[in-house]
C-alpha cells in the first residue's frame, strides 16, 4: 500500500494544480457548493463538507486516481470536524477560497479542522483558513485552545501553498504521523498572540517543512517530543521565539527527538534564533543528532540558545536537574546580529552535560544609538561537556 500511495504522490506533486496529467489519470471531484455549503461566511457549512468528504473518500478512482474535495472561492463557515480515513483513494482537499472559523469557544473541544488515520493526502490550493483568534485571545489568554489543523495519524501527505491566519491556538500540530511535507505555506499572526505556534511536530517521523514563511507569537516551528528525523529548510520565522527542538521532559512519558536538521532559514526580530529547550525533573531521554546550519539572523534575541532548566512561569529551584542527555549537535554557519548581549547562551544539565559543536559563528550587536559605544556581545557556558569549536566563533567562544 505504501508504494502506491508514493507514486500517487509523485503523480500529484507533478500534476500540480492540474485536474488531470495523462490519459490514465482519473479525478473525481466533490465540490462542497454541490452539497449545500454557502459561501457567504455566514451560515455553517459543516454538514456540506462532512458529506463531501464522507463521498469522496468512499470512491474507488483506480490505481492512477484521485478523490478531490473542492473548496471553491467564497467564505464557508465551518465548526470543528474530523475528516476520518481510511479512504479507497488518493484523496485531495483542493481550498481556493477561505474557510473560516467560529467565534463561538463553547463549540470547540480540543480542535477545529483533524484529518485522522489518511494514507495519501494532498491540501492544496490558493486559499486561506482562518481560525478568528483575536477575540479567543482576549477572552482566554493561557487557556488551552483549539489548533486550527491537525494531522493525526496521516501518512504520504503533502500541504501545501495555503495561508494560515490569527489560530486561536498551534496553526498546524503534526502527530503520530509520518511521511509528511508541508510546502510553501504562508503562517500569519501578531508577536504578542499566546501560543500561536506556526507547527509543533510530535511522536512523528521523516517530517519536512521548506520554502515557508511563518510569523506568530510562540515558537515559528517546535520539534516536540518523539519526532525523528525533521527536516526544516529555506523558511522565514518572524515575528515569534524562533525554531526550537523542545520542550522537552515536562511529561514522564515523553520521548526523546533523534534527528532535527534545520538549514537555510532567516529569523527576523524573534525572541530566541535557533534553542533546545527541556524541563527539570525529566524522563531519561535523548536528543541527538540536532544539526543548525546556514541560518541568518536579523535583530534575533538569543541568537543560539540551549535552556535545559526551561521553565515558563513559577517554578521550583528545587527540582532535580534534567536528564534530557543532548548530544551529536552542532550549530553552524550562523551569522547577523544579536539583540541580546549574550549571543551564545549555553545553559546545560548539571546531570548530563551537552555535546556539542560550533563552527563558524560570526553574530554581531546592533548597531548602537547616536552617542553611545558598541555593545561587546559574549557567549556563557554552564554543564557544557564534550563541546568543540572550529573555524571563526564570534562572540568568542565559551570553551
Amino acid at each position: 500500500m505504501d508504494s502506491k500511495i508514493l507514486l500517487l504522490l509523485l503523480v500529484l506533486i507533478v500534476a500540480g494544480e492540474n485536474s488531470c496529467c495523462g490519459n490514465n489519470f482519473t479525478e473525481k471531484v466533490f465540490d462542497v457548493t454541490s452539497y449545500g455549503a454557502s459561501p457567504d461566511g455566514k451560515n455553517d457549512s459543516l454538514p456540506a463538507f462532512l458529506k463531501a468528504w464522507s463521498e469522496a473518500c468512499s470512491t474507488d478512482c483506480g490505481l492512477l486516481g484521485r478523490a478531490k474535495v473542492l473548496i471553491p472561492e467564497g467564505t464557508f463557515l465551518i465548526g470543528p470536524v474530523s475528516f476520518h480515513g481510511l479512504c479507497k483513494s488518493a484523496m485531495v482537499v483542493e481550498v481556493n477560497g477561505v474557510i473560516l472559523a467560529p467565534t463561538d469557544l463553547q463549540v470547540f473541544n480540543k480542535e477545529w479542522i483533524a484529518f485522522r488515520h489518511v494514507n495519501g493526502l494532498l491540501i492544496t490550493g490558493s486559499g486561506m483558513i482562518h481560525g478568528q483568534g483575536a477575540t479567543a485571545w482576549q477572552k482566554k489568554k493561557g487557556s488551552r485552545l483549539p489548533p486550527t489543523l491537525k494531522l493525526l495519524s496521516v501518512s504520504n501527505t503533502l500541504l501545501q501553498s495555503i495561508s494560515f491566519i490569527d489560530s486561536k491556538f498551534f496553526h498546524i500540530l503534526i502527530g503520530q504521523s509520518a511521511r509528511v511535507t508541508i510546502k510553501n505555506i504562508n503562517i500569519t499572526a501578531p508577536g504578542n498572540s499566546p501560543n500561536t505556534d506556526g507547527i509543533h511536530i510530535g511522536d512523528s517521523s521523516d517530517i519536512k517543512i521548506i520554502d515557508s514563511t511563518i510569523g506568530c507569537g510562540d515558537d515559528c516551528i517546535s520539534i516536540g517530543p518523539g519526532s525523528t528525523n525533521v527536516t526544516v529548510n529555506n523558511v522565514v520565522c518572524g515575528p515569534g521565539h524562533g525554531i526550537s527542538v523542545g520542550s522537552l521532559g515536562k511529561y514522564k512519558y515523553d520521548l526523546g527527538v533523534d534527528g532535527a536538521y534545520v538549514t537555510n532559514c532567516t529569523l527576523s526580530g524573534t525572541t530566541n534564533g535557533v534553542r533546545i529547550k527541556t524541563w527539570k525533573d525529566s524522563p531519561a531521554i535523548n536528543a541527538t543528532n540536532l544539526h543548525f546550519s546556514d541560518i541568518v539572523m536579523k535583530d534575533v534575541s538569543n541568537p543560539i540558545i540551549i535552556d535545559q532548566e526551561y521553565c515558563p512561569g513559577s517554578c521550583d529551584d528545587d527540582k532535580p536537574p534534567s536528564r534530557v542527555k543532548i548530544s551529536n549537535t552542532t550549530f553552524e554557519q550562523i551569522r547577523g546580529t544579536s539583540a541580546t548581549d549574550v549571543a551564545i547562551n549555553l545553559l546545560c544539565s548539571s546531570a548530563f552535560p551537552c555535546d556539542i559543536k560550533l563552527k563558524n559563528i560570526n553574530l554581531r550587536p546592533l548597531p548602537p544609538s547616536p552617542g553611545l559605544l558598541p555593545t561587546v556581545l559574549l557567549s556563557t557556558c554552564i554543564h557544557v561537556g564534550n563541546a568543540a569549536a572550529q573555524g571563526f566563533i564570534i562572540p568568542p567562544s565559551c570553551f
